[in-house]
């Protein structure tokens, strides 16, 4: 069964392609791909691989995490899913206000 990798702390000049090459080392790589700012077009420092097995899944992050790829190290773990987002606008409670004129 496939796993999913995050892989964090990469060089913002990093490709989908260097990161798959580095990920080969330990195995058989499905997908890999580095996120990117919507805005900017830049890379977010950060991506996910996906490695056909579980053992292949752990050998990558015996020898990824920890260690320097282009001068950062790496965070590189299982990806969990994505968790709801907060919505931290505000609203909801408070009351009215009327100027501190009368009711």
């Amino acid at each position: 069964m496939a796993k999913k990798l995050y892989v964090g702390g990469l060089p913002y000049a990093t490709t989908d392609s260097e990161l798959k090459d580095a990920f080969s080392q330990a195995g058989s790589v499905s997908s890999a791909v580095i996120i990117m700012d919507k805005m900017s077009g830049r890379s977010k420092g950060f991506g996910f691989v996906e490695m056909t097995s579980d053992e292949e899944a752990m050998k990558a992050i015996d020898m990824w995490n920890g260690k320097d790829f282009g001068g950062r190290t790496l965070t590189v773990n299982e990806a969990r899913p994505m968790e709801p987002r907060r919505d931290f606008r505000g609203g909801g409670g408070g009351g009215r206000s009327n100027g501190g004129g009368r009711w």
